[in-house]
């Protein structure tokens, strides 16, 4: 339940944060979300990278269907991905999902959450 909760939680407040902060605003959420809820460090990582990489490839298809993919065809042609823009959106999902997955995994880390041995 932590795990969804946190993949919602960090998605909504990422877009929001987007409105207001730079796209570095999204590492800040996800890291604060990781340090609120307690989850085990590779289960925080996978929710914070899950959760930006679903809003960023959300957010950029929307954008380039907005614009019959003219922009996104255009950076695909530049990177080595041959023209294709889903790839050139699969791989902005990608790198949103790398930094939400190592902020969310710094967050967990910080906050130092007992191991499940240590737990007993």
């Amino acid at each position: 339940m932590k795990f969804f909760v946190s993949i919602l939680l960090t998605a909504l407040l990422s877009f929001v944060s987007g409105l207001y902060l730079p796209w570095w605003g999204m590492a800040l959420v996800s890291f604060g979300v990781s340090a609120l809820i307690g989850q085990r460090p590779w289960w925080s990582a996978l929710s914070g990278f899950l959760a930006l990489s679903l809003l960023w490839g959300l957010l950029a298809w929307m954008i380039d269907t907005g614009n019959n993919s003219i922009l996104s065809h255009k950076i695909a042609q530049i990177f080595p991905l041959q023209g294709s823009s889903l790839l050139a959106i699969g791989v902005t999902a990608l790198i949103a999902g790398l930094v939400g997955g190592l902020a969310a995994l710094s967050g967990s880390y910080m906050v130092g959450r007992p191991r499940v041995a240590d737990a007993d």
